[in-house]
């Protein structure tokens, strides 16, 4: 299988468009060495040059497709390479982004858990907003680990599994958190046996995520925050990363540390990067230390093939 990075950057992309933090005033002047990022989805193709599984529609897709020739492929006077969408998360940049594919000729695969179809029914109503033009052809995934296949997408296989992070804040979950407001799915080609783990949003690695992680062949994780205060210090917000679901890279316990532990042949990334994180800086000493961790930041365009 083939997984494009569309989007590697957190809520607001990088530069976010009202920041004047470090990262984003650098990358303006040109005095900072990195690249700028659209918001965090990613694209799965069995196979190179065909149709696909979009995963999260961040409000920068119509930017993805037209810089991804893979998502065009141009075979008749309307067309995609998308052939379903699956939902990470309801958050608003994982799923506004719907709004832009409205104009299908007929409703939109979608599938995503029972908790965030009530949140993009009720609190952001985008599902019921849909049904005035395209319309939304959802399917249930479960959180429980169970194997489920996607039309179109064959030979592809998909688990998903509950996450422990926030749902987003219109929902009425977000401080009483239910089973699948966040999901991690895994991946499986069964010709190669090979398999994704990918999490973009992540607040705590418990027994059942650490096992998926071990078991699979590369991981894409939450690389959200490089510490757990960095909003804080920065005076940006009085919430920590924990605070909003997600856990930090750095320190005991964060991502780093977990992302040690696994096989020497894991391939090991880090997505939905905010633009406060210092990893974006390619000359920062954050970067230097997941170089050496053999940890890659995604980047916009990226490809790798399982």
């Amino acid at each position: 299988m083939r997984i494009t990075i569309l989007g590697s950057a957190a809520g607001g992309g990088f530069p976010q468009w009202n920041c004047n933090c470090r990262n984003c005033a650098g990358l303006r002047a040109g005095t900072l060495r990195a690249k700028a990022r659209t918001q965090s989805s990613i694209f799965i193709q069995p196979d190179a040059g065909g149709d696909g599984l979009l995963l999260n529609a961040s409000p920068d897709i119509l930017q993805q497709i037209k810089a991804t020739p893979a998502l065009q492929p141009g075979r008749a006077i309307r067309d995609t390479a998308i052939a379903a969408v699956l939902l990470m998360d309801g958050q608003i940049d994982h799923a506004t982004g719907l709004f832009m594919l409205r104009e299908r000729g007929s409703p939109l695969p979608l599938w995503c858990t029972d908790p965030v179809a009530e949140d993009l029914s009720t609190g952001n109503p985008i599902f019921r907003v849909l049904q005035h033009y395209c319309g939304v052809d959802r399917h249930r995934i479960e959180p429980d680990g169970s194997v489920f296949e996607i039309p179109g997408l064959a030979p592809l296989t998909f688990r998903a599994i509950a996450l422990s992070s926030k749902a987003a804040p219109y929902s009425p979950h977000r401080d009483a958190p239910v089973p699948g407001d966040n999901i991690g799915l895994i991946v499986t080609d069964p010709r190669s046996g090979r398999t994704l783990f990918y999490a973009p949003g992540l607040g705590e690695i418990d027994p059942r995520v650490a096992e998926a992680m071990h078991a699979a062949d590369a991981v894409m994780v939450d690389g959200t925050f490089w510490t757990n205060d960095e909003m804080q210090r920065l005076g940006l917000s009085r919430k920590t990363a924990h605070d909003i679901g997600h856990l930090a890279q750095s320190g005991p316990g964060g991502m780093v540390e977990w992302l040690g532990k696994l096989p020497a042949s894991t391939r090991r990334l880090l997505i939905h990067i905010n633009n406060t994180n210092p990893i974006l800086d390619a000359d920062s000493p954050e970067r230097a230390a997941l170089d050496r961790a053999g940890i890659a930041v995604c980047e916009d365009g990226m490809t790798l093939d399982l």
